[in-house]
């Protein structure tokens, strides 16, 4: 289990490389990688900012949360915070299992978590200027699942 909240940027490879090193017991590896997406052409940069100890904390125990559901052999979150601009990778998430089916379901699980609540707040500077952006209904729909 591990959980980086860092400015850098990660290389998703060499992440999922390392997650499973050695891991022989390892039947599926699900990720997913989210960008900073620009979907009206006006967004120029997002910034994201938090409270250490409050961000780690959190995603520590949603991460815990998907270990005690799913039957799971590893799990990564990675959540960049700071000055990004669009096409930038934001975060990742990835879960390695005996099975695909609990490495998916909880890969969905942890994202619908960071979409909804991870305490990131968010700020979107385009031409027009700056605004802090809204948890979205879909996002609050999607964890309702869980």
């Amino acid at each position: 289990m591990a959980v980086r909240v860092q400015i850098e940027d990660f290389d998703l490879g060499a992440e999922l490389a390392a997650l499973r090193a050695g891991c022989t017991n390892i039947g599926a590896l699900v990720s997913f990688c989210g960008l900073v997406r620009n979907d009206t052409g006006d967004l120029q940069t997002l910034e994201l900012e938090h409270y250490p100890e409050m961000t780690e904390k959190a995603l520590a125990e949603i991460e815990e949360e998907a270990h005690y559901r799913w039957d799971l052999n590893a799990t990564l979150i990675v959540h960049r915070f700071g000055l990004l601009e669009p096409g930038e990778q934001i975060m990742m998430v990835a879960t390695a299992s005996l099975h695909r089916k609990a490495a998916f379901e909880a890969a969905d699980f942890l994202m619908d978590f960071l979409k909804s609540r991870a305490p990131f707040w968010k700020k979107e500077t385009g031409v027009d200027g700056a605004k802090w952006v809204d948890a979205k209904e879909d996002d609050e729909t999607m964890l309702k699942r869980w």
